[in-house]
This record gives C-alpha cells, structure tokens and sequence, in this order.
C-alpha cells in the first residue's frame, strides 16, 4: 500500500513536472517567437510650419489644439512692407515698358532710314538702337520678375495650413518675429496617424506586410484594425547623429539581447469616439497570413 502510494506521488510529480515544462516551453515560445509586442507608439506626420518671409507677427488666426483646413490661414506677417515693394515693383514695370516703347520706337525708326537711304544714318547707329532695344526688353522681364517675386511673397505673408490637422503646442503671437525657414507653428496631419510597433528580431520571421494586426491603446483600452504596412530596413547605430533612421535604444546596456525593429502599422477604420494622439502607448497582435 506504501509502495502504491509512492508511486502515485512520484507519477503525479512528474507529471506536473512535465506539464509545466510544456507550459515553460510555450510561454517561451509565445514570448520570443510570436508576432506581438507591447512597445508600440501611436505617430503621425508633424510638420513645422515655417513662414517663406521674415517679420513681424500682426495676426493669429487660430487657437492651441484647434482643427484647421487645408489652406486655412493660420497666422499674418506684417503686410505693410511687402505691400510697399510690390508698389515699387509696379511702377519699375511700368517704367520698363515706356522705355522699351522708346527704344523700339527709335530702332524701327532708324532701320526704316537706313532702308530708305543708307546714308542719311550710319550702320553702327542701328545696330546700336537695336542693342539698346534688346537691352530694354531684357530689363523689363528683369522688372516683371521683380514684381512677381515682390507678389509672392506680399502673399506668402499670409501663412496658411498645407494640410488639415491639429494646431498643438502653439507658441506663436502678435509681436513675435519670425523668420525665413525657422519653425514657428506645429501642425499635426490628421490624416497621417499611424502605429510603430517594435518587435525583437527574433518575432520578425513572423511577420510579411500585408499581415493582419490588432492594436491594443493603453488609453481605455480601445482596439484598431490594422495591416502591416513595412518592416524596417535600417536602424540607426549608436553612434549615428544623422537622426535619419530610427534610433531604438537598448532595453538594457549591460546585456546582449535581441534588437527591436520598428514595424509600420497601417491603421484602419476608428471605432466612433476615438481620438488619437501621437506618442500613445499600444499593444499590437500580428495575424500572420498562412
């Protein structure tokens, strides 16, 4: 009776020893080799609105975190001055043409000579008209360029939204000095939001664009469909200061471990009510296609 129950307690021990070896070798599996990862950031396209002309801010069109429109004006550059130019640049123009009229007027009027009787003006003197009239045309074209750049950017004073999306962080306001190619205002692309999900290497042969995926927002815990858009090519090394390619530093420095890829995720359809944000938390579940 003994032996029988020993034997019992030894066969029940193994095998909870080999259900939980089964179970040990699953988890691993499912942890190292299985397409999911709870490092995923929601992004989208932010673009640094920067004015195409220098001056002073007059007017602020809209409000931090506003929606705004493709082509809607976001804030103006003191118009005075640019106004002022292209008056000048109008009158440049107007100039030019006059003296073409004359130049013209004068070289038609000394080849009709010189046609009629070649001595009454020496060739030199036409050929010298004609110069001078070639030379008025090609200033008048300079004078018109004038004008069409004095216009421009009487027009790029006003700088308006190139695409719609969210006003944040606006630290823009009347006074402020802005300049040429300096970023004043960011634009968040509403259209643009996407998911970057990063898997260790080890779950990437896994993983082919196209594949279903399920993203999982850490905020109320609200589920997207998506599709694999594209695995990475590069990352960036630790060294690199270009800051062209994605920088994924180490979870830990002191140990080897497998290397996080970014992978794009392409989001579907938003369940009614949901906002994103760019730089939200995700879980995200790949589906791989057999």
């Amino acid at each position: 009776m003994n032996r029988g129950g020993a034997l019992l307690r030894v066969g029940i021990t193994c095998v909870a020893v080999a259900a939980a070896l089964a179970i040990g070798w699953q988890l691993w599996i499912y942890y190292t080799l299985s397409p999911w990862t709870r490092d995923a950031r929601v992004l989208a396209n932010v673009i640094e609105i920067a004015p195409d002309v220098s001056g002073l801010v007059s007017a602020v069109n809209v409000a931090d975190n506003q929606l705004v429109h493709k082509g809607d004006v976001l804030f103006v550059i003191d118009q005075q001055r640019f106004k002022v130019a292209a008056e000048q640049a109008r009158a440049q123009v107007a100039l030019k043409v006059q003296a073409l009229k004359y130049a013209q007027d004068t070289a038609n009027r000394d080849t009709s000579l010189v046609r009629d009787d070649s001595e009454a003006i020496s060739v030199q003197t036409v050929e010298r008209t004609s110069v001078s009239a070639a030379e008025a045309e090609a200033e008048l074209q300079a004078a018109q360029a004038a004008l069409d750049t004095a216009e421009l950017n009487l027009t790029r004073s006003e700088v308006r939204a190139p695409v719609e999306g969210y006003v944040t962080n606006l630290n823009v306001f009347v006074g402020n000095y802005t300049t040429v190619g300096k970023g004043a205002m960011a634009l968040v692309d509403r259209n643009s939001f996407y998911v970057y999900a990063y898997f260790m290497e080890t779950k990437l042969p896994a993983i082919r664009d196209g594949d279903p995926a399920r993203v999982e927002l850490m905020a109320g815990g609200v589920v997207i469909d998506g599709v694999v858009e594209g695995l990475s090519r590069a990352i960036a090394n630790t060294t690199d200061q270009s800051g062209l390619l994605a920088n994924v530093n180490p979870e830990f420095d002191w140990i080897r471990l497998a290397q996080r890829i970014p992978v794009r995720i392409k989001l579907g359809p938003l369940p009614s009510g949901v906002e994103l944000a760019a730089g939200m938390s995700a879980t995200v579940i790949v589906t791989p296609r057999r």
